[in-house]
């Protein structure tokens, strides 16, 4: 998909806020879903979703809710370098398909690196096991 075009509703995100898709929830609030990654590029890879924009990448956010969704981002990030105590920290967020998008609803990746690990390719076919997810889940919720 381009870098512009229309939201569209039925996404997968758009489906994991109304609750038609299951996630494994790390946080929640009135503004943003942060739930494990079911392809995960790292173990601790999370993703960061606001819930009132109709935004499909970061360069269609309203200007207003750039703030205070960052924020949230950034707390993220922070408790998953506390819980897991990796190397590094990759926060990303891609706009457009070129750039390698593959969801169309404007999320963060917060890719926790480890020393001496590759990094699994974006939008690999290696589903995580639940368990594993919804105990890193706990972790990091622990460390807000």
């Amino acid at each position: 998909m381009s870098l512009h075009g229309s939201y569209d509703d039925n996404n997968l995100f758009a489906k994991i806020l109304r609750g038609e898709v299951p996630s494994v929830k790390v946080f929640e609030d009135d503004d943003v879903l942060a739930f494990m990654d079911i392809f995960p590029q790292a173990r601790g890879h999370l993703l960061v979703v606001p819930k009132k924009a109709k935004a499909r990448n970061f360069l269609e956010l309203p200007p207003e809710q750039v703030g205070p969704l960052l924020n949230q981002v950034q707390r993220l990030a922070v408790a998953t370098e506390k819980a897991l105590k990796p190397d590094g920290v990759a926060v990303v967020s891609f706009c457009g398909a070129p750039a390698g998008q593959t969801i169309f609803h404007l999320h963060w990746h917060v890719i926790p690196r480890y020393e001496g690990q590759r990094l699994a390719g974006h939008s690999h076919g290696e589903r995580a096991d639940i368990g594993e997810l919804e105990t890193i889940a706990k972790q990091i919720a622990a460390a807000l």
